[in-house]
């Protein structure tokens, strides 16, 4: 049977950030995959989590999806911290990579081509307060043309670095101001649907 990792990234802020509109994308991730007939992991990063079977869980995984509310333009710092306790528990073991893929008997070997997790598949999804305009528009000032793929390459390198395929991420734009939650919640099967129908 195949199964799906769900990561959730929020960050609970009493009063402000409770997390209701990433677990209704966690939600929906679930009711999809589960009448797909994929198995389930999950891992809530706020609730704590053990390093090691992160690494498990990853290693089951044929698809990997982050759940993230967009926090100064990137994942909640519990995200890094994750990542970075997780995928080093990886590198130690061998598991997820042996080396950066480079040797001194071959140059022509790359940087970044080490890793072990090849036919694994990671997405994003992300909730954003940025409107969808804010992005890949030149005429945009802040992000200058650049899209959410930009915003989130610290993210998607860290899995490509370990052999894994990154899928076309979904985002839910403008969540406190002109944004259609309820359809963008509507849309996220059919973009799972889409992406794997692909595989």
């Amino acid at each position: 049977m195949k199964k799906v990792l769900l990561i959730n990234a929020h960050l609970t802020y009493q009063g402000w950030s409770e997390g209701t509109l990433n677990n209704s994308f966690i939600q929906k991730a679930k009711d999809f995959f589960t009448t797909k007939g994929l198995e389930i992991l999950e891992t809530q990063i706020e609730n704590g989590y053990d390093a090691e079977e992160e690494v498990e869980k990853h290693l089951l995984a044929d698809i990997i999806i982050l759940q993230t509310p967009v926090n100064w333009f990137g994942a909640p710092w519990i995200y890094k911290k994750y990542i970075d306790e997780v995928f080093n528990s990886g590198l130690n073991s061998q598991k997820f990579l042996s080396g950066d893929g480079r040797t001194r008997e071959d140059l022509t070997k790359q940087y970044g081509t080490g890793g072990k997790m090849q036919g694994k598949k990671f997405m994003i999804c992300a909730t954003f307060n940025a409107p969808a305009e804010s992005f890949d528009n030149p005429l945009q000032s802040l992000m200058q043309g650049k899209g959410t793929e930009d915003l989130f390459l610290n993210i998607t390198s860290n899995y490509r670095f370990c052999g894994v395929e990154i899928l076309k991420g979904y985002n839910c734009f403008d969540i406190f101001k002109d944004g259609d939650i309820a359809q963008d919640l509507e849309n996220y099967p059919k973009h799972l649907e889409k992406i794997t129908s692909q595989q």
